[in-house]
């Protein structure tokens, strides 16, 4: 049986995603895809979404579902999608990002807002698909495989930073 592709449900809330120098959307469906196209390992068709969201939505669903009353830069929240019929569409989850943390991560560590942007949607793809970097092996592993990712889409390894020009 053949890996069937990702579909993407993307809504954009919060303009300034609307007003970057590249289309938001078209940057975090490429990522995802690429991702997907790596990592991920369903026969089934596989839904995700992701919203490009702001500080205050992500800093709401972070203290109603983490307990920690701050925005941050991804939040992914995993679907139990492998219920139902065979021939249903399998959920995988929702990504939600934070416009204004995204940006100013960018700016401090002199990354490019849209390469930004593609790290955190594979990031945040990566652990709908069970992923994560809560120990130093599992936090290698999920770099390395995000920087393998990056790199197909032809972006630098995001774990070195730069220091901005001055």
């Amino acid at each position: 049986m053949t890996r069937k592709p990702l579909l993407i449900d993307i809504a954009t809330r919060n303009r300034a995603w609307k007003t970057a120098p590249f289309n938001a959307e078209t940057v975090a469906r490429r990522a995802a895809r690429m991702a997907w196209r790596e990592a991920g390992n369903s026969t089934r068709e596989t839904e995700v979404s992701i919203m490009l969201g702001d500080d205050a939505m992500v800093r709401e669903l972070n203290g109603t579902y983490r307990g920690q009353d701050k925005p941050t830069n991804v939040l992914s929240f995993p679907a139990d999608g492998e219920n139902g019929p065979p021939d249903a569409v399998s959920l995988l989850g929702d990504i939600v990002l934070a416009y204004e943390t995204i940006a100013r991560e960018a700016s401090e560590q002199n990354k490019n807002l849209s390469d930004h942007l593609s790290h955190l949607c594979v990031h945040g793809l990566l652990h709908l698909l069970g992923h994560d970097h809560q120990t130093s092996v599992d936090a290698r592993k999920m770099e390395a495989l995000e920087i393998s990712i990056l790199a197909e889409l032809g972006i630098a390894d995001p774990f070195i930073i730069s220091a901005p020009e001055v």
